[in-house]
């Protein structure tokens, strides 16, 4: 690892080869007693006015001697280091931070002027509250940090900052309460992360495969957050969380399945509604994963599952379809899936017109032409709106219902009997980090069932999870 030598056009000469792109500018200035000085920096990412106010002005005048110690008296930036490794200096100036290179200095001085882009702090579209606070994290990682950092006045607070990604040098933010967050869990994300071997991290979604005991598996095993008190909670409760550079989406370890069935606006209502609220999403997915497998079960194998009235009332819609049941459910859903992604990814107003248009137009003429049914319709309709009660696993609950479909049209009722038996098997078997993913259920731990589909008022809840093992067991006093 070469050092600078003092000597400022040998020095320059050699940052420009580690550096030689043409965005990479170099600025050379002499103080009024002859000292020359050299700023090197990224223009695209640097704040040259910032640049000139705390560090160009005050040096013109500069009569002192060239040492780093001296130079930086002089300089305003509230963020000054120095470095003497060329490799640390140019990674610096990638990072918009530039470089002071000085005659007779074997000490470069990096000033913090970097030129921040962002977009507001803002209440995410993904996790909207009636009740609670409607701010979301951003994509620039010293803002999120703020925002946890605003709700922990406490040194307990730790912020370990770990590079990720040989091109990109992501930073990641490994948050934790010392003394609550168990030792272990810390260790281990970090040995996780040190692991890494990627070009570039565009996002925090690429560090759950790293983080991951089982890297394919359906479910996910790291918690996901857009929120700032929702995350700050869970590390309140013993968990590590991280904030990667680029990305609002933060993540949690441990993680367990029944968080998902939680929102933050549980923790602001009266606890039988929070209750209430969370039976219904369990409801909401159950249905919406099974029923259109259970309607294709029953036309094939069961019918006896059926009232009278009801069959005939599905007999006479279904008696001139040229489908046989599973595959009209099988084409009404992909329909649906088909629909769904293309207003996500069309325009906003386009999007919104394109839903109505597929919602009402094409099923309405698709029952009218006698390709699909009228039960078709509503029970794949009311499937689709069931997923969005558990928006954080639509991606692994829209694959579990297509399964399930399928084995019930080849199999009938004793397929999905065995699918779910498998899935319950697989679910009890994971852990990540030390926990069971569907804890507290299996193994069972009566403790935690007071804040998991039961919620209980916040003076029956004095201490944290026992699953999660942290060392500062009580939180209420």
């Amino acid at each position: 690892m070469k050092n600078i030598s003092g000597k400022l056009k040998g020095d320059l000469k050699e940052l420009k080869k580690l550096l030689p792109a043409e965005d990479i500018l170099t600025f050379e200035f002499t103080s009024e007693k002859g000292l020359a000085f050299a700023l090197v920096y990224a223009d695209p990412i640097t704040d040259k006015e910032l640049l000139g106010e705390q560090v160009i002005e005050p040096l013109l005048n500069y009569e002192g001697k060239p040492a780093a110690a001296e130079v930086g008296k002089k300089l305003t930036s509230p963020e000054l280091r120095t470095e003497k490794s060329f490799e640390k200096l140019s990674a610096e100036i990638l990072a918009g931070n530039p470089v002071l290179l000085f005659e007779g200095a074997d000490e470069a001085i990096i000033a913090g002027t970097k030129k921040v882009f962002t977009r507001a702090v803002a209440e995410p579209s993904t996790d909207v509250v009636v009740k609670g606070p409607r701010e979301g994290f951003i994509e620039d990682v010293k803002i999120n940090t703020s925002l946890v950092r605003r709700r922990f006045k406490t040194g307990e607070l730790k912020m370990d900052m770990v590079e990720v990604g040989r091109r990109s040098k992501t930073v990641v933010a490994v948050c934790y309460l010392e003394g609550t967050s168990t030792k272990q869990v810390v260790e281990d994300v970090k040995k996780k992360l040190g692991e890494i071997d990627i070009d570039y991290i565009p996002d925090s979604s690429y560090l759950t495969h790293f983080l991951a005991s089982r890297p394919y598996s359906l479910v996910k095993q790291v918690g996901t957050t857009e929120k700032p008190d929702i995350f700050c909670a869970k590390i309140a409760e013993g968990r590590v969380g991280l904030l990667v550079d680029g990305s609002p989406i933060a993540l949690t370890v441990p993680y367990l399945l029944i968080e998902d069935f939680q929102s933050s606006e549980d923790y602001f209502v009266p606890a039988y509604r929070a209750t209430f609220t969370r039976l219904l999403r369990l409801f909401a997915l159950i249905v919406a994963i099974y029923l259109p497998a259970f309607y294709v079960a029953a036309q094939l194998f069961k019918l006896q599952l059926f009232p009278v009235k009801l069959l005939l009332t599905i007999a006479g819609s279904i008696r001139d379809i040229p489908f046989s049941p599973s595959l009209e459910m099988l084409l009404v859903l992909l329909v649906l899936e088909v629909l769904n992604e293309a207003s996500i990814r069309m325009p906003k107003y386009v999007g919104m017109a394109l839903s109505v248009v597929g919602a009402l137009v094409l099923g309405e003429t698709a029952v009218s032409a006698g390709f699909v049914s009228t039960p078709a319709i509503i029970i794949i309709a009311f499937s689709g709106i069931g997923l969005y009660a558990v928006p954080n696993l639509i991606e692994q609950t829209s694959v579990l219902r297509l399964v399930m479909l399928l084995v019930a049209g080849s199999v009938g009722t004793y397929g999905i009997v065995l699918v779910t038996a498998f899935v319950i098997l697989y679910l009890v078997t994971t852990e990540n980090f030390g926990a069971p993913l569907v804890a507290p259920f299996s193994p069972l731990n009566a403790h935690d069932l007071r804040d998991s589909l039961v919620k209980y008022n916040l003076g029956s809840l004095p201490t944290r999870p026992e699953l999660l093992k942290s060392p500062n067991r009580r939180r209420l006093r």
